[in-house]
């Protein structure tokens, strides 16, 4: 269904405000990621060549050079078209995970598909559409595999983002029947969906849901990084929501518990990315420690573009890379397997969080 001129001038303004105020104000949630609290044992006998470390892993069947991911972060804004092309040469140069942002626009606006199509920038790489979990009950699963099929995609990433979309004037209120929606597009795309939130984290009970339709892989883009709630206060014109949004400006479940608890509930039946406030190449390798399959990270890669554009994006990942590496070697780790095992303790309010987890309590 078509909306009219006056929504998708809505649209557009909203996404570009988004942006501009991630860019520009200070949106970050004020715990944390509680990465912090991961202390990682130093091995002053590693008996590894820095040379030899190996950082690849699979990922939707694809073999990645390094386990990381640029997440979601645009879509249907003044900047997207750039944005997307310079972040997909980047993620095929390295050999990561780029994901595209919302493709809502594209249902209403087919011909802008082209600032999403993408594929000839990263031909081998592992490319992600998406969708809000929202929008699933008002398109079947036929239109959003078109989304997928329209760039040649890999999968989709399918977003919950409920705390922020309560923020918004024009945001949904009834968030019934995602999960079944869920449920039926991956039967459509062979379960090639990575379900992912928004920087709200992924509690015990959420987790179980995912896990008891048979989702594959997820992101659980915990609180620590950028606060949507924080964002909406920031546009909101509304004097309400504008105190809603700032009175959960900190709401959600830390990166870090969010991990922990996605990798015991799902074992080693699940790719999982860990976002939200990843912003080095340690803070990668520690959410790998807790559990993550691959760390992903938005907000670093967007500052980096606005800066420097495409070098600026290569620049980051390079450290990225350097940081983490680092962090193998002196860990004794010589390959991701190593390194989800690598010795750890716990401190802090993590340990707080843990030890009052239902499924966690026993995490090593």
């Amino acid at each position: 269904m078509k909306k009219n001129i006056a929504q998708d001038a809505q649209l557009y303004k909203r996404k570009n405000e988004h942006l501009h105020i991630v860019a520009t104000q200070s949106v970050l949630h004020s715990r944390g990621t509680l990465l912090n609290d991961i202390q990682l044992l130093h091995q002053a006998l590693p008996e590894l060549d820095i040379n030899d470390i190996d950082l690849s892993v699979e990922f939707f069947d694809k073999k990645l050079k390094a386990p990381l991911m640029i997440t979601s972060m645009t879509g249907g804004a003044e900047h997207a078209r750039k944005l997307n092309f310079a972040l997909a040469e980047a993620a095929q140069t390295y050999g990561i995970v780029l994901g595209v942002g919302s493709q809502r626009v594209m249902i209403q606006h087919s011909e802008l598909a082209n600032d999403f199509k993408v594929r000839a920038q990263i031909p081998d790489g592992v490319l992600l559409g998406n969708i809000g979990a929202v929008q699933l009950p008002e398109y079947s699963p036929d239109v959003i595999k078109e989304l997928v099929d329209s760039i040649e995609a890999d999968g989709i990433c399918v977003h919950l983002n409920a705390a922020q979309e309560l923020m918004q004037a024009e945001g949904h209120r009834d968030f019934r029947n995602i999960l079944d929606a869920i449920a039926r597009l991956m039967d459509k795309l062979d379960g090639r969906i990575l379900v992912k939130e928004t920087g709200a984290g992924m509690s015990e009970e959420t987790l179980l849901k995912l896990k008891s339709i048979g989702v594959h892989y997820l992101d659980v883009s915990g609180a620590g990084g950028t606060s949507w709630t924080k964002v909406e206060a920031c546009r909101a014109a509304n004097s309400k929501l504008k105190k809603l949004g700032e009175a959960f400006g900190d709401w959600g479940v830390p990166t870090a518990f969010s991990i922990i608890a996605a990798r015991k509930i799902f074992g080693d039946n699940a790719g999982i990315v860990g976002s939200g406030g990843i912003s080095t190449g340690l803070d990668a390798a520690k959410a790998i420690v807790a559990g993550a399959d691959i760390a992903g990270f938005a907000r670093p890669a967007l500052m980096a573009f606005l800066d420097s554009g495409a070098d600026g994006v290569s620049a980051l990942i390079e450290s990225f890379i350097d940081e983490l590496k680092t962090a193998m070697l002196l860990t004794g780790s010589k390959d991701i397997p190593a390194l989800q095992h690598a010795s750890r303790v716990y401190t802090g309010e993590l340990k707080d969080w843990l030890g009052s987890s239902k499924c966690c309590g026993a995490a090593k």
